[in-house]
């Protein structure tokens, strides 16, 4: 499978398009912001009027698209990818939405011969651009294993976790560990700070220990630097945690802890945060703490 689409060219979906052009796959393209479109043509890739267009001319067509409600529009609504998908084809959806609905869209998929994915990603930006994803993946392993090959193109850790909607419930569970992490990271360096502890002195400390962890390495630098430049959005933090508690609703199951951080993210959008990275998570403590994780050491 050379012939791919790919929809939706955002923070994460650019990057992993270029990816894809440069491991040798021919790539059909569609946006809404044209701006994007005509960055991945002028690297090699043709683009679509619409998502119908994009699976004319595609074996498969990929997704990464910011919610539910969107991947559903794509897939299955007016020019949608239904439509224009031949029996055999494949969609993979790397977007993170609610499994439910993933299934939901398998099963129209499927009355028209056409096979799903879902395999949402970590990793943020960085990954995107670096070919270093996680991808969390779910459906049939005889699919899985045909787009292997797309899937190395763009990640390292590449696991298939069960069937289709287990990839979506996979990256529900990375969503809540990663936002209750940095949450701990913004409350207990706000404790420090408060203390009169410097916060990179205490990252140094505390890193090799078993209070280490990649979201401690990845976020603690960019909240004492002051840089909230997306990677991840606040908004579509706050999305996940939303689609979790749905889910574990419907599965009858509380998350007390993944609620706490789901008003805090509530609290951060409200107060226009929402386009600020999740590492501003930590703002909030700074904000009731009157503190900030700013280290005084060289300025920095």
């Amino acid at each position: 499978m050379r012939k791919l689409g790919f929809i939706g060219l955002g923070i994460m979906g650019r990057p992993m398009a270029k990816n894809l052009l440069k491991a040798g796959f021919s790539l059909t393209v569609f946006n809404r912001s044209k701006g994007a479109v005509e960055e991945l043509v002028n690297e090699g890739a043709l683009s679509a009027d619409s998502p119908k267009e994009v699976a004319l001319t595609s074996e498969g067509v990929i997704t990464m698209l910011p919610d539910s409600p969107d991947v559903e529009e794509v897939i299955l609504g007016k020019n949608g990818v239904i439509l224009g998908a031949r029996p055999g084809s494949v969609v993979i959806d790397m977007s993170s939405i609610n499994p439910l609905v993933t299934k939901n869209v398998a099963e129209e998929l499927k009355k028209h011969g056409v096979a799903m994915l879902d395999a949402p990603v970590s990793g943020g930006e960085t990954g995107a651009i670096q070919g270093s994803l996680a991808i969390m993946a779910g459906g049939d392993e005889a699919v899985f294993k045909e787009c292997l090959p797309i899937f190395e193109a763009l990640g390292k850790n590449i696991i298939r976790v069960g069937g289709i909607g287990a990839g979506g419930f996979a990256k529900l569970v990375n969503q809540i560990i990663v936002a209750l992490n940095i949450a701990a990271v913004g409350e207990s360096f706000s404790l420090g700070v408060k203390a009169g502890l410097d916060p990179q002195t205490l990252y140094h400390a505390i890193r090799g220990g078993l209070a280490g962890s990649s979201v401690l390495d990845a976020k603690t630098p960019m909240i004492m630097g002051r840089n909230f430049k997306p990677g991840f959005k606040i908004n579509l933090h706050l999305k996940d945690l939303n689609n979790a508690l749905s889910t574990a609703k419907d599965l009858d199951l509380p998350l007390p802890l993944t609620g706490i951080v789901q008003q805090i993210l509530i609290s951060l959008f409200a107060n226009g945060r929402g386009e600020l990275d999740h590492s501003a998570i930590a703002t909030f403590f700074e904000n009731v703490g009157r503190v900030e994780i700013k280290s005084i050491i060289n300025g920095q």
